[in-house]
């Protein structure tokens, strides 16, 4: 531990986290098992002053550790640019292993000027098995560069270091996972219960450099499968503060139900939310097809809504680039920023348009956004490309802290458990209407498609008591909930 560069070393776990570099879902790992957390360091090279801290706090470790080298060689592909660094500011030359031999020219797998019997001193991102390292060792060797120490940023605590050590090479890790937990705790970004889940999973899940685990019966415990986790917990893990508080919002009033509040007079929306109001968390309107628009009406649906402890979503569905989008949300006659605390958002424009609603939305308190992913409109032309982008922009892009949640159709369309699904086309009686919409039960919605709040528009709207419906749908919405994750409904 770097005791002089403490604080250097806190700043950077966080930046770290805040800029996605490392994450809690429920993930594929290259060994073959899932995990609850992932570490995506090549985002860094996104951010020229965290890889410049990165780099320099290295720097200071390998100082401080007094490893000697006549070379330094980042394990492929993501350590090759903090390596590159390293070299540069240490005056160390570096050499480039490749993952496969070229199949012309030289055909070499290490490039670079050595001689056999020179020292190289390998960098690598994250460790957990070690079998990168290992693979980048065993070449090296096999030209006669002798290979002694490895320094890795983050150490996963699952066998690597031991593994490393079995073949003759020291370990060296800037970061444990256990140490950026405690920092991120401490700093206010996790509970402490995360970092238990965490330190269980790794408890049970240590591995050979095989990939074979070093138990004949491991219990691996993985505690952040979106769809399993209580929404307490999620609360936790979200990176936009609107999320949080509709976690907690649901969690407290025990509720999951969102009305579509698609109707087109503003005394008929307000009964809506005055009868329904105790019932949802979230009432949904289509400001641009109300017809008597006023101010007063906006001043009373939030009164409503902080009366009956529910948000306000504005389907406005924007697609335009950052700059109109800004102006649509801020200005014109409805002026969507000053009451609306959600909006659904298009990622057809890309990054700009999240930006032009945030920059807005500065100025005021609990607002935020949902991305439409997928739509449960029959013939919509959104494809798997378009729905990749879009989930890269919510849990990877600048903007995180801003996107409350995806739109969407399926519980495979995310894993991030920081972000809320929400699903529309709710509707006891399954089945379409006679425009393409097509409806699915409350229970189908939450366990098989994995939705956390289900709108219901034109099943409670056509009710004969809107209120009993309401009623009905919560506790369904809230009880398929309770189901999925194991918690009693009452």
């Amino acid at each position: 531990m770097l005791a002089k560069h403490e604080s250097e070393m806190k700043a950077l776990a966080v930046k770290l986290f805040e800029i996605n570099a490392f994450k809690f879902g429920d993930f594929k790992m290259k060994v073959g098992i899932n995990s609850p957390v992932y570490f995506d360091l090549r985002v860094i090279v996104s951010y020229p002053d965290v890889l410049d801290q990165l780099s320099n706090l290295l720097v200071e470790y390998i100082k401080q550790k007094k490893l000697t080298c006549d070379h330094v060689c980042g394990v492929p592909y993501t350590a090759l640019p903090i390596a590159t660094l390293i070299s540069i500011k240490n005056s160390k030359p570096m050499l480039v292993r490749r993952k496969e031999a070229k199949d012309y020219g030289t055909r070499k797998m290490i490039e670079g000027k050595y001689n056999a019997g020179d020292n190289c001193l390998i960098i690598e991102d994250v460790v957990t098995s070690g079998s990168s390292i290992l693979d980048t060792v065993k070449d090296l060797r096999a030209e006669g560069i002798a290979v002694t120490d490895a320094v890795v940023v983050v150490d996963r605590e699952q066998g690597g270091a031991a593994n490393i050590a079995e073949n003759s090479v020291r370990m060296h890790s800037l970061f444990t996972l256990s140490y950026l937990l405690n920092v991120l705790q401490e700093a206010g970004k996790v509970e402490e219960a995360t970092v238990q889940s965490v330190a269980k999973y790794i408890a049970g899940c240590q591995i050979r450099s095989d990939g074979t685990f070093m138990s004949d019966q491991p219990k691996i415990v993985n505690e952040f499968s979106r769809t399993k986790m209580r929404f307490e917990a999620r609360a936790d893990l979200a990176k936009a503060k609107i999320a949080k508080d509709l976690f907690k919002l649901m969690a407290t009033k025990k509720t999951n139900l969102c009305i579509a509040a698609d109707v087109t007079s503003t005394d008929e929306i307000l009964k809506i939310a005055e009868v329904c109001g105790p019932h949802i968390c979230l009432l949904k309107t289509h400001v641009d097809i109300i017809e008597n628009f006023n101010i007063s009406f906006v001043q009373a649906l939030k009164s409503l809504a902080e009366k009956h402890n529910f948000l306000i979503m504005e389907d406005r569905k924007f697609a335009d680039i950052g700059n109109t989008t800004a102006l649509q949300y801020a200005n014109g006659i409805y002026k969507i920023a000053e009451w609306a605390n959600l909006v659904t958002v298009h990622s057809l424009p890309g990054q700009s348009i999240i930006q032009g609603i945030k920059s807005v939305a500065a100025n005021v308190e609990s607002r935020g956004v949902f991305l439409l992913t997928e739509m449960s409109s029959q013939g919509n032309l959104i494809n798997d490309k378009y729905k990749e982008g879009t989930i890269k922009m919510a849990t990877e892009g600048l903007d995180t802290d801003f996107i409350a949640g995806i739109v969407c159709q399926s519980a495979e369309c995310f894993a991030f458990p920081g972000l809320i699904q929400l699903t529309p086309g709710v509707k006891i009686d399954e089945g379409s209407d006679n425009l393409g919409q097509r409806y699915n039960t409350p229970e189908f919605v939450v366990k098989e498609k994995g939705a956390d709040i289900g709108v219901v528009g034109r099943g409670i709207l056509n009710a004969s008591s809107i209120e009993k419906a309401a009623s009905l749908y919560r506790d369904r919405l809230w009880s398929a909930y309770c189901d999925r994750v194991g918690l009693s409904a009452n």
